[in-house]
This record gives C-alpha cells, sequence and structure tokens, in this order.
C-alpha cells in the first residue's frame, strides 16, 4: 500500500524508518519531511495542516494509510475531515478524531476527563484572565513549587514551574494578561505540584483495544541536571528502569484500561496513539498530561525496539482488531540524544551546515530540523540531529551516542551530556 507520514521531526523521520521496513508498504510520502525522509521516502512541499492539499495528494497517488506524527492537525480535525469525505473515508487515519485530541488541545478539559474516570492525578483549578485574581489567591494556597500550565498548545513549552509565590503570580498575569503564549494561554490551569520522577508510557489503541509499547524518560530541560528551559525534549531513554512488572500492573488497572474504557464509555472516536505523561510519586502514577500522538524525541528511542510490523499494526488499529495481534519488543536498552542549534529554546540561527552523518555506523541517526540545500544537509530548526544507540543497558547504550555524536558537527551545536543522571 502506498502511505503518508505528516510532519517534520525526528519522530516522522522514526515512523518513516519503521514503515519502509514493512512488507507491506510499496511507496511512502512524507509531507513536508526533512533530509532525512528524503532519503528513504518522497517528501512532498505540503504543510501538516493544510487538509486540501492533502486530500489532493492522497487521491493522486493512491494512499491508503495516513499517519499524522504532530499534534496540530489531530486538535484541528484531520480525522474527522477524512472520515467525512466519500473519497476519503476509506483511508485508514492513525490519529484521533478533533474531540479525543482535545487531551492535548486543552489542558483544562483532559484534567475534567481524569476526575471523571478517576484517574489519578495532581489538584488543580483553571482561570482566565478575568479571573485573574482568583487565582493569584489559589496560588496562595499552594506549597512551592508552582506549577502553571497554558491550556492550549505552545508546541511543548506552556508549562513553567516556579518557586517563588511573587513570580508565579507575575507568569500567572504574564500568561493570561499579556499572552505570554498567546491564545494557548488564554485560560491557564494551575496545579498541585506532584514530587517524584517522571516517565512516558506509549498506547496504541484502535478505540476498543489497546497495546502498551515501551516505556521511555525524556529529558525536557535545555540545561544539565534538569536546569534551564524546557525544550521539545533533550533526549531519551527506553526502557524506563524503575518501571518493574508490579509498577507498570499499577499503572495498567488505574490509567491506561481506564483512559481507553473512559474514551470509549463517552463514544469518543480513538484510533491511534495515546501519550500518557505520569509520575511516580512513593510506589503510586499519577497522570501529569496527555498527548494524542507519540512523543519526540521518545519516538525516536521506543519505536526501534518495536520489532513487530509497524504497518501490520496500523492496519489493525483500522480495522479495531489489536486484539488478535501481539507486539514483539527488542529487549536492549535503547538511548536518544538530540543536538540543537546553539541558543535554543530562544531565537537561534537555521542553514549551518551538517557534517560526520554518513561517518557514523554504531547508532542510528534520525534527522529532527534539516533540509538539503546545494547538495548539502543544513540545520533546519532548533532540534537538529538525534542519535540512538542500543545496548545491554542504558548507560552503555548512552555511552554508544555519545561516541557517535562527536563524529557529527555543525556551527554551535549543542547536546546534554548527562542523560540518565537520575536513574
Amino acid at each position: 500500500m502506498n502511505i503518508l507520514v505528516l510532519g517534520s521531526g525526528g519522530r516522522e523521520h522514526t515512523f518513516a524508518y519503521k514503515i519502509v521496513q514493512s512488507k507491506l508498504c510499496d511507496t511512502l510520502f512524507v509531507a513536508p519531511g526533512n533530509a532525512g525522509t528524503e532519503n528513504i521516502a518522497t517528501n512532498v512541499p505540503i504543510a501538516v495542516t493544510d487538509f486540501s492539499a492533502i486530500k489532493e495528494l492522497v487521491l493522486k497517488e493512491n494512499i491508503e494509510m495516513v499517519v499524522v506524527g504532530p499534534e496540530d492537525p489531530l486538535v484541528m480535525g484531520i480525522s474527522d475531515f477524512f472520515l467525512s469525505d466519500d473519497q476519503l473515508k476509506n483511508v485508514i487515519v492513525v490519529g484521533p478524531s478533533k474531540e479525543g485530541a482535545k487531551l492535548e488541545g486543552s489542558k483544562e478539559y483532559a484534567k475534567e476527563f481524569l476526575l471523571r474516570h478517576d484517574i489519578p492525578t495532581a489538584a488543580y483549578q483553571s482561570f482566565t484572565e478575568a479571573s485573574v485574581n482568583e487565582g493569584k489567591q489559589f496560588l496562595e494556597t499552594l506549597q512551592a513549587p508552582y506549577v502553571l500550565k497554558a491550556d492550549g498548545l505552545a508546541a511543548g513549552k506552556g508549562v513553567l514551574i516556579l518557586q517563588d509565590i511573587d513570580e508565579a503570580k507575575e507568569e500567572l498575569e504574564n500568561m493570561l494578561t499579556n499572552k505570554k503564549f498567546g491564545v494557548a494561554s488564554e485560560k491557564v490551569v494551575i496545579e498541585e505540584f506532584l514530587d517524584g520522577i517522571e516517565l512516558s508510557i506509549f498506547v496504541l489503541t484502535d478505540g476498543k483495544n489497546y497495546l502498551t509499547l515501551p516505556t521511555a524518560k525524556d529529558y525536557k530541560r535545555i540545561g544539565e541536571g534538569d536546569t534551564g528551559l524546557n525544550t521539545g525534549g533533550m533526549g531519551a531513554i527506553s526502557p524506563v528502569p524503575f518501571a518493574d512488572d508490579v509498577f507498570m500492573t499499577k499503572i495498567e488497572k488505574q490509567i491506561i484500561k481506564p483512559t481507553v474504557d473512559g474514551l470509549a464509555k463517552e463514544n469518543i472516536d480513538y484510533k491511534g496513539f495515546i501519550f500518557i505523561g505520569l509520575i511516580k510519586v512513593g510506589d503510586d502514577p499519577k497522570v501529569i498530561e496527555y498527548n494524542v500522538r507519540m512523543g519526540d524525541p521518545e519516538t525516536e528511542a521506543v519505536l526501534p525496539r518495536v520489532k513487530t510490523d509497524l504497518v501490520e499494526l496500523f492496519k489493525h488499529v483500522g480495522a479495531q482488531t489489536l486484539d488478535t495481534i501481539d507486539i514483539e519488543l527488542d529487549e536492549r536498552s535503547a538511548a536518544t540524544i538530540m543536538t540543537v542549534s546553539g541558543g535554543y529554546p530562544e531565537g537561534y540561527e537555521k542553514g549551518k551546515e551538517i557534517t560526520g552523518i554518513n561517518s557514523i555506523s554504531e547508532s542510528i541517526v534520525f534527522h529532527a530540523g534539516t533540509k538539503s540545500e546545494n547538495n548539502k544537509v543544513v540545520t533546519n530548526g532548533g532540534r537538529v540531529i538525534a542519535v540512538t544507540s542500543f545496548d545491554e543497558d542504558f548507560r552503555q547504550a548512552l555511552k554508544k551516542s555519545y561516541e557517535s555524536i562527536e563524529k557529527l558537527n555543525f556551527d554551535k551545536m549543542y547536546y546534554r551530556k548527562d542523560l540518565g543522571f537520575d536513574l
């Protein structure tokens, strides 16, 4: 079959890498793609939110499956767009409906869903510009640190964790009144801070059945020791060493099953990935957030560990028969390190030549923010190249990734050298 992957980052390059290995894939298209996907698929210069251009491509190239990488097209309702169109309704779309995508599109919606289905999470309240003073009063009732979350999509950067009450009040004002994150922060969720260690759980569901993918831990802060600004993610490790069988049983019983059952009970059409951001508080899991797609850079550590044919899994999602297939995993650890442009996550320059990619042989190279220009690969984003390695444990896998990264070079290249420090 002909398949289309939507997106241009490391996650989408990883999807492409796995999909072209499938015996079921004839031709793979990636829109818009990057310099990495260009080597294994056909890049098409279409924006992920240009639904009419996507429709045109799907019909022209006889595409039977669309795998949606990023959150924006899902929140904008690409799945519904396909289902409501007679020419497109039989195309398998891996991604939830617009209603399902609200789990990521609105923090408040997600919190209400969690409470309705008795899924453990932090206490919270929501505020708008009109109730900014009530928000400041609510902050007074909490202990430091203070967690402020923009309600809408803010490219993974809309969460602030602050130690000082006055700074928290000032930032609440900034978010609501001065629109620090634009429309994303027209509403802000203030949440109780949960103290523990975080991990990511990935579930593939057909709306009735589900398969749990490998666990991962990503590193969001730009600075070593988890300091500095939040980024889209500086690296990831899979599996998470502390997620043993006992803990995973709790997660399944208290979080995964009630989530999938809750979606079904509420008649929410959901065929795709659920990314559950969890925190282990004592011995118990609590949900920090939902995302409605695979995480990035976790995908680069998780998907290479999946041995089962990915396209076959996606066909079962479309047919709602995930209960008839098992998932086979590589038992080794995978460690992904992200290299980023100098200045990221704030201002950075693009168009810097990247050298050394072809000299890496011990690891897998995933392009995150790259493009081809005059027969060269150049930087085209804040996060540039992700390097993933396998080994018997995460420390050895990390060592391999760091050794591979030393062969890479571009102007002002930066990466964290302390991943796994908290494990």
